[in-house]
């Protein structure tokens, strides 16, 4: 079994690996997303987490709430910027998700200023989500994001308001990038005095598609060799305190569970560097030159 721990100070206790259920954004059909749920409760996952923008997945996840909605601690994401435009997107993802309350609801990627700054200000979309909090349709609010400047932005956003949980990229190659690396610290020492949850992204992320190209359901190519993936998955969960997402790459989701199913050692430097020199991993995220999705 995936072991669990606390998910910040919620008082939730969430499996290591929560289920990222952008695996349904590509068009998934329901029976497909049927045969997902039941790998998810296979391995006793108990925490998904979706988002507005994720095509259907709201609507895909929305079916299973009748009989499995006290299994989960239930995550969404708005990427509203205003009150108004974070109100309806919430009572919209509610309507899809077939339940009265979230669990979570979380900033999406809030990291560009003058989008931060819209959020985060007067009749921002915080104000629309601490409203809901008041009324009873979410319990916490959290925030994420992309990019190499994400983890500086979340301590800037804590500063502001005291969110629940952070989400943001943690893989070798990304820590590899001496100023992100010192920020994810930074970050993480921040969160583990305010016992805030740290979720993290793209565990076993290989490179961006060449070209722009791949499936639609993933704009990112992720590794396939399951002993790779293992190292991956394990270079996140040595380090107590984290949670991994799943990859929007649903094929290989069983493979991520089999490896977080394990005993998680730190994988040694000179095996993650052979990792990324075997399949020419790079990371997704580059200041000054791929910084976006």
């Amino acid at each position: 079994m995936i072991e669990t721990n606390p998910f910040g100070n919620t008082g939730h206790q969430s499996t290591r690996v929560i289920f990222g259920a952008a695996a349904f954004m590509g068009g998934m059909n329901q029976d497909k997303a049927d045969r997902v749920l039941e790998v998810i409760l296979e391995y006793g996952i108990n925490h998904i987490d979706t988002a507005a923008s994720y095509g259907d997945s709201e609507l895909r996840i929305g079916p299973w709430m009748r009989e499995h909605r006290k299994r989960f601690f239930l995550a969404t994401k708005t990427a509203e910027r205003t009150y108004e435009g974070a109100r309806a997107g919430l009572h919209r993802s509610l309507e899809r998700l077939r339940v009265d309350q979230v669990d979570l609801i979380q900033m999406h990627n809030l990291v560009a200023e003058n989008e931060w700054g819209t959020a985060l200000g007067a009749h921002g979309a915080l104000e629309a989500l601490v409203e809901a909090r008041t009324q009873g349709l979410v319990r916490f609010i959290g925030v994420t994001g992309h990019g190499s400047q994400v983890a500086a932005m979340h301590r800037r956003s804590l500063e502001r308001f005291a969110f629940d949980s952070v989400l943001f990229p943690y893989n070798f190659t990304m820590l590899e990038i001496g100023q992100y690396g010192a920020d994810v610290e930074a970050l993480l020492k921040v969160c583990r005095e305010r016992g805030v949850a740290t979720q993290t992204i793209k565990s076993v992320a290989r490179r961006r598609w060449p070209n722009g190209g791949g499936p639609k359901f993933s704009w990112y190519e992720p590794l396939r060799d399951r002993d790779a993936i293992r190292r991956s998955v394990h270079f996140v969960l040595s380090r107590p305190g984290l949670f991994l997402n799943t990859s929007s790459d649903a094929t290989i989701l069983r493979d991520i569970l089999d490896a977080a199913s394990m005993k998680a050692t730190a994988p040694a430097r000179a095996e993650m560097e052979a990792d990324v020199a075997r399949y020419a991993m790079e990371p997704l995220f580059v200041p000054g030159v791929s910084d976006t999705i």
